[in-house]
């Protein structure tokens, strides 16, 4: 029978605030740009983080939660890119091996940084990150495996972004937040509920892979196509464990279209001088589209993304 993962509770984030304390760079809610009062759109930059992503909070969080001997057996996830960097940040950080299985796929600007932070990329094929992980090819390691997306010890360490979004900006009616295996989704909006139940809790997919629309159409995890420049939550399904967590969470699943999530790429650099891979566009771009909505913040999740796309992108404006 399948565990359903449990949402964390307050306590249980506000300690791990506690922990990620040291490690965490303060991203501040900053405005975007020609947003009005009274209907602004607030940015969380995460790309500022050590990492260049949000993923230090619950991959740290996690590592941080294992016992010493377990930690010196190294570590291991499965990722597109930006859990693999955090996870070899980590290892940096503790003084122990950072094994992450990779698709073949992977932005090389995401494989050289893990490479660069002293982890292990192992290439393989697209379709076997997604064996690996189906059949808990894990459990065949002697590494600690940090899963990216029901790890719970992940979930509540990325939930300590949605208390400070609450604390810092009381007249937010609406969050938009990527969503990929649903990690992220599920932490932070589970730390929303507990202090400020009131927010509206909007998922973004990208068009070309939208895993948790289909499944909330369908009434249970589906697998679609995934086809999509968003390759941080290019995840072709919500696993049993996670759908009933985030289906309780949620009030809505927008989707971006591609030619959406370009033009927020060239809104982001161009205007906010921010530089944001495709995921880290999503949340902005659904956001923009349901402008007048009242006061909202968009996740910018992200910020790793090849210098040779991004120079095409702008080269389309």
């Amino acid at each position: 029978m399948t565990t359903c993962i449990q949402r964390p509770t307050l306590e249980e984030v506000e300690a791990a605030a506690a922990v990620l304390d040291e490690v965490l760079v303060p991203t501040p809610l900053v405005p975007l740009s020609g947003t009005n009062r009274g209907n602004e759109i607030w940015l969380k930059p995460e790309i500022h983080q050590r990492i260049g992503s949000f993923k230090i909070r619950g991959v740290y969080h996690a590592v941080a939660q294992l016992s010493q001997e377990r930690r010196a057996a190294g570590l291991s996830t499965v990722s597109a890119g930006n859990t693999a960097q955090a996870l070899a940040w980590c290892g940096r950080w503790f003084g122990v091996e950072a094994r992450s299985l990779m698709p073949e796929t992977a932005p090389q600007v995401k494989i050289d940084a893990v490479r660069a932070l002293g982890g292990t990329p192992v290439l393989v094929p697209m379709a076997e990150v997604f064996r690996f992980l189906k059949e808990n090819g894990w459990e065949n390691e002697s590494y600690a495996f940090i899963h990216p997306w029901i790890d719970r010890q992940v979930l509540i360490g990325h939930a300590t972004l949605g208390l400070e979004i609450a604390a810092e900006r009381h007249e937010i009616e609406t969050v938009y937040i990527p969503v990929g295996g649903g990690g992220l989704l599920a932490g932070v909006a589970s730390a929303l509920r507990a202090v400020r139940p009131e927010v509206r809790i909007v998922a973004v997919e990208p068009a070309g892979c939208p895993a948790l629309e289909r499944a909330v159409q369908a009434g249970h995890p589906v697998t679609v196509p995934c086809n999509t420049l968003c390759d941080g939550v290019a995840v072709p399904y919500i696993t049993d464990q996670m759908y009933p967590l985030l289906v309780s969470l949620i009030d809505d699943v927008k989707l971006v279209s591609e030619k959406r999530v370009r033009e927020t790429i060239r809104r982001l650099a161009g205007r906010d001088r921010i530089v944001a891979e495709g995921s880290g566009a999503l949340a902005v771009a659904a956001a923009e589209d349901a402008r007048g909505a009242g006061p909202a913040v968009a996740i910018v999740t992200g910020g790793s993304i090849d210098l040779s796309k991004l120079s095409g992108i702008l080269g389309e404006g």
